[in-house]
């Protein structure tokens, strides 16, 4: 009999807060992400470095993506990230079927975390005052670079 795997997402969430803060030291939107298997082993690790690479396509989740490699299938994976992800990454996130999605926070930005919740993937949000805090303080810095990261003029 298999017993079922418990997992801290607060835990895991730790290494996406620690990812969007190099991001910030590096000039960048201070957004991490991190895919994980299902029983907590870590893949992939990544940040928002749209500002620092010059390229629109480097989200949090993407980069945390890429870094994981190929895997046989993401459905047992879960994808952590200090932000509720933007349409791009919830893209990603059901083309691959990545099963569980867990979001520090969702009060900056909702995403696309409804759609994928109505199509069966496991969204937790954690509501982390530590993502709140990091993303809204630099979004009060920066305004103009969190417009074009979301694509507002």
């Amino acid at each position: 009999m298999n017993t079922p795997v418990t997992v801290d997402y607060a835990a895991l969430l730790e290494t996406a807060i620690e990812e969007a803060r190099t991001g910030l030291s590096e000039g960048g939107v201070p957004i991490g992400a991190a895919l994980f298997r299902r029983d907590g082993r870590l893949l992939g690790r990544g940040r928002n470095r749209r500002v620092q690479e010059g390229d629109p396509s480097i989200h949090g989740e993407t980069d945390a993506f890429r870094k994981a490699g190929r895997q046989r299938s993401y459905r047992d994976t879960i994808m952590v990230t200090t932000l509720a992800p933007c349409w791009y990454c919830s893209g990603l996130v059901r083309q691959f079927g990545i099963g569980t999605v867990v979001v520090g926070e969702s009060q900056t930005f909702q995403g696309g975390m409804d759609w994928l919740q109505s199509l069966g993937v496991k969204v937790v949000d954690l509501h982390s005052q530590a993502c709140i805090d990091l993303l809204g303080d630099f979004i009060a810095r920066h305004p103009e670079i969190w417009n074009e990261d979301i694509g507002e003029d």
